[in-house]
């Protein structure tokens, strides 16, 4: 995998591809999690992306399936401090919501299913407008403060509650945000450009897309008239019905074909083409999906062939 990237104005530098932590747990068990984890940092890959409700929507699961099987995968090998570790506060359902005492509650539980005494890279994974944003950022700076957590960051928040965001924690010299996770991809494009992206521009914010690869669908494996066996078949599966998405996938086929690449690494390679993108975050439930995922370093497009797939995904 090619050199680090650095992320924002942190002090973190990452691979261009983040690894997503959601499928741990859910449709990947404690030893396909583990390969693939293997494969990934043996690959180069040092960047991982989890949650605190991972994967809480799954029967029989409660919420923090994922992080414990990274945390019982890194005490396996010994490597904490060679991962760049993210997670996110809002969402376990016995943590839910961004008042004060509650982020400082699902901190620690965090920290003990990941068995550290840190978290590299905290994101707020869902805004909550009825927590004023003094609160939120007053209570992710003591956690900085405390050592807990060396980077905050943002989830699914507006243009507005960011810009609010960053101007309190500017203002009061407190722990500021330098990463973003937008919902973003080829055939979804619409919630990151614009605002959002104009203002994580301007204030230095590095962006790590999530759904990077839209449910699956921008791998290629979703086709008119196919069957794919998979829990994200629905999500991917919409886009096939769009005059957009056909489109896209019509120009993602040239592209991969002409540098004898896989149709999800040419998707990603838009991606991390597109102002502020640092990494985009993609999963993988088999070692075997892992090489098109992180192809993405390897896979510069041509400025025509990135034009291309901008206009096919207008």
């Amino acid at each position: 995998m090619t050199s680090l990237r650095k992320l924002g104005s942190s002090d973190l530098e990452v691979c261009p591809l983040a690894l997503g932590g959601n499928v741990f747990g859910w449709t990947a068990d404690q030893d396909t999690s583990f390969a693939v984890l293997d494969a990934y940092t043996a690959a180069g890959g040092n960047f991982v992306d989890t949650a605190d409700s991972y994967s809480a929507w799954v029967d029989g699961n409660s919420g923090g399936e994922s992080e414990t099987l990274i945390g019982k995968w890194l005490a396996a090998r010994g490597n904490r401090d060679d991962v760049v570790l993210a997670t996110k506060v809002s969402q376990h359902p016995e943590y839910p919501g961004l008042s004060a005492a509650n982020i400082k509650a699902a901190a620690d539980a965090s920290l003990r299913r990941l068995g550290t005494d840190h978290i590299d890279l905290y994101y707020t994974h869902f805004d909550k407008p009825e927590v004023p944003v003094e609160e939120i950022i007053g209570a992710l700076d003591e956690l900085v403060r405390a050592g807990k957590v060396r980077h905050i960051a943002a989830s699914n928040i507006s243009a507005e509650r960011l810009a609010a965001s960053l101007e309190f924690s500017d203002r009061e010299g407190l722990a500021r945000y330098v990463a973003l996770q937008p919902h973003y991809n080829l055939v979804s494009r619409d919630t990151y450009e614009g605002g959002l992206r104009d203002l994580a521009e301007r204030a230095g914010l590095a962006a790590v897309p999530y759904y990077a690869l839209a449910s699956g669908f921008l791998t290629g494996k979703y086709r008119t008239g196919a069957r794919v066996d998979s829990p994200r078949a629905g999500g991917a599966a919409k886009h096939l019905e769009s005059e957009r998405g056909q489109r896209v996938l019509a120009v993602l086929d040239e592209i991969a074909e002409a540098h004898g690449a896989p149709v999800a690494t040419v998707a990603l390679a838009w991606l991390a083409a597109q102002p502020t993108v640092v990494a985009p975050i993609a999963s993988a439930r088999t070692v075997e999906q892992l090489p098109a995922l992180l192809g993405v370093a390897e896979l510069p497009l041509t400025e025509d062939e990135t034009v291309r797939l901008t206009e096919a995904s207008a």
